[in-house]
């Protein structure tokens, strides 16, 4: 089985925002596209078009209705899924090959193809179903934290981030250091009340979501209602800031 490196300093991962993902899937096909012709790809599809479709998809979305009761109306939340890059990654240590290993220098969960033997083992011992399978190539795929893109220098340094952090049209999606105390995505999960995945099981995700502020419909607390939050306009995108324009008036 294959063993994992020390604890590491620096532990790359997204801090994905519940509360403003609106479940356009843009990140998935942005994954998609970028993998595809990539150093990881390709992510094939079998019967796309058909009644029956499969393929690789690193990131999924699912969607889900919540009924808060009490009266409340119900709540839509959108959950995009994908490797959590795990300090202690259950896929790693079943693998019998050494395909699946964790890097020392950033945190980042990654399969070696020329080891895969396509057991599925790890895709068995991974609690949130992140591992893809292809049926094409017989190997296993996953999420990859884009690490062709986020390390190539060729990119200007704003654009060296993942495929689907890069997308996301209502920046639910945030790429750091988690490993950093002062990092912007570990400040945003301490502000916002940042949450591991089924934290029991005790396999430590580096990703985090962050819950779903209260709503205005009656679901937060009378005693202590949501405050509205200050809008600094002048640092949305220009056509953010045309539509806040033209709601104020």
């Amino acid at each position: 089985m294959t063993s994992l490196p020390p604890a590491t300093t620096k532990k790359l991962g997204l801090v994905i925002d519940l509360d403003t993902c609106v479940g356009c899937h843009a990140c998935a096909v942005a994954c998609k596209e970028w993998n595809d012709g990539g150093q990881f790809g390709p992510l094939p599809d079998r019967d796309a078009q058909g009644r029956e479709p499969m393929g690789v998809w690193f990131n999924r979305v699912h969607t889900y209705e919540l009924d808060r009761g009490g009266g409340a109306s119900g709540m839509t939340v959108h959950f995009p899924r994908s490797c959590l890059h795990c300090e202690t990654p259950a896929c790693v240590t079943v693998c019998p090959t050494g395909a699946s290993y964790k890097r020392a220098e950033d945190g980042i969960v990654l399969v070696d193809e020329d080891k895969c033997i396509g057991c599925k083992l790890c895709s068995w011992a991974c609690p949130y179903g992140a591992r893809e399978y292809s049926e094409a190539r017989g190997v296993m795929q996953k999420c990859t934290l884009c690490v062709d893109r986020i390390y190539n220098e060729s990119f200007a340094e704003h654009d060296r981030q993942p495929a689907c952090v890069m997308a996301c049209p209502t920046r639910a999606r945030h790429f750091g250091d988690l490993g950093d105390a002062q990092s912007a995505v570990s400040q945003l999960v301490a502000e916002r009340g940042g949450v591991d995945l089924l934290p029991e099981l005790g396999y430590q995700p580096v990703n985090q979501y962050l819950p779903p502020r209260p709503r205005r419909d009656g679901c937060a607390s009378p005693a202590a209602p949501a405050a509205a939050e200050a809008l600094d306009a002048t640092a949305l995108p220009p056509l953010l800031r045309w539509m806040d324009r033209l709601l104020s008036r």
